[in-house]
């Protein structure tokens, strides 16, 4: 028997639909994405933590769930919606059903509402604060109680999902090939690499970015985001990575001051909330998209080669190009709204892109990011 839900926007709208995953009720920033496969990749992002994901796609859940395709430990985004949810998957690889993924995780899900009307009005309004209930049904209650949610801007939403401790990591990426050119290799054990060493930052990292660099022969470490400066030098790496993350950059200042300390002692790459903050450690601003970048097929400009990558994003934030410092060059823009997808500063040995070149969209297209950032280890800069 089906058990009613509600998703309910603070600027009054309520759609009502159908539970699957776990009952409750969730409030959260309510935001879509446009990509039509990779659910369980976008359901254990850290980076969605504080927010109720709409998928787009009108049917989703057919090729079920498998261990592999993970990005993380656990989910945390508040809630999920979709239009037609699949309750009998087929897949070899599936072991059991989104469903019953969302239930063991305690993860509300609603379907059966106009996804369309939805995600016209988030484009429209911008992305809202919405609250996802099965056990408040009264319209006036919800839009009440999305009305008096707070927002996620201003808030530290990466001490949510960072690790607690520091770790080596030493998966590779299996399967996945780097580049078509390039020979595979299954699996990478990092402490026996003696390749450069890379200090990852993590904000809420996914997981196939490490994969990514180890697969490259590097060393990695894996360090929570609070890390400072000293502590990261005192392990002598050859680079630092800062990671993806969660929400608002401008209240997270213990990664503002550590990237700081790092510009020109190290080689920096970043992404996502990780370009953010590299953004803003340079001296520049971010502010909030209206309804941000969500999914698998955006068009990113590399200005110097004048090439069009395909990119899969998720972000609701952008650095603001007027405010970047002299010696601070954009490298990328996304052709659909010319925001900035990549920056770099030559002197300080720092480079960083909004988009997710480890998410493999174009397939290739943003792979040479890393061996970009190989190359820059391989001659560090000077210390400053």
């Amino acid at each position: 028997m089906s058990e009613p839900a509600k998703l309910a926007l603070s600027d009054g709208t309520v759609f009502t639909g159908v539970r699957f995953g776990a009952p409750g009720e969730v409030y959260g920033e309510v935001v879509f994405n446009t990509s039509l496969t990779g659910y369980q990749e976008i359901l254990t992002d850290p980076s969605y933590n504080g927010q109720i994901v709409t998928m787009t796609y009108p049917l989703i859940g057919n090729y079920g769930i498998n261990p592999e395709d993970v990005e993380s430990g656990k989910l945390s985004l508040r809630g999920f919606v979709v239009r037609e949810l699949c309750r009998e998957p087929s897949n070899f690889r599936s072991v059991m059903s989104l469903d019953a993924y969302l239930r063991e995780h305690g993860v509300i899900g609603i379907e059966g509402i106009d996804t369309r009307a939805l995600v016209r009005r988030i484009r429209t309004q911008g992305a809202m604060t919405g609250v996802l209930s099965t056990t408040d049904l009264d319209d006036k209650s919800l839009v009440a109680k999305a009305r008096s949610s707070p927002t996620l801007v201003g808030k530290d939403l990466v001490k949510d999902v960072m690790p607690e401790e520091s770790r080596p990591w030493s998966e590779g990426l299996h399967s996945i090939l780097l580049d078509p050119s390039t020979p595979h290799v299954t699996k990478r054990t990092g402490a026996a690499d003696s390749g450069p060493h890379v200090v990852a930052v993590d904000y809420g990292m996914k997981w196939n970015i490490p994969r990514h660099l180890s697969e490259m022969g590097c060393r990695v470490t894996v360090v929570p985001g609070t890390s400072t400066a000293e502590e990261i030098l005192a392990r002598n790496p050859d680079g630092v990575f800062l990671s993806n993350g969660p929400g608002d950059p401008e209240p997270l200042e213990y990664a503002i001051e550590t990237i700081r300390g790092l510009l020109g002692k190290k080689p920096v790459f970043g992404i996502c909330l990780g370009h953010q903050l590299l953004g803003l450690a340079l001296g520049a601003q971010t502010y909030k998209l209206k309804f941000g970048h969500r999914g698998a097929n955006q068009p990113v400009l590399n200005i110097q080669s004048g090439q069009v990558e395909i990119t899969s994003q998720n972000h609701g934030f952008a650095v603001d190009a007027d405010s970047l410092p002299p010696g601070t060059e954009v490298t990328h823009i996304n052709l659909n709204d010319q925001t900035v997808e990549g920056i770099r500063n030559s002197e300080l040995g720092a480079f960083s892109v909004q988009y997710h070149p480890e998410a493999s969209a174009g397939p290739h297209d943003s792979h040479y990011l890393f061996r970009q950032f190989l190359r820059d280890m391989q001659a560090p800069v000077a210390a400053h």
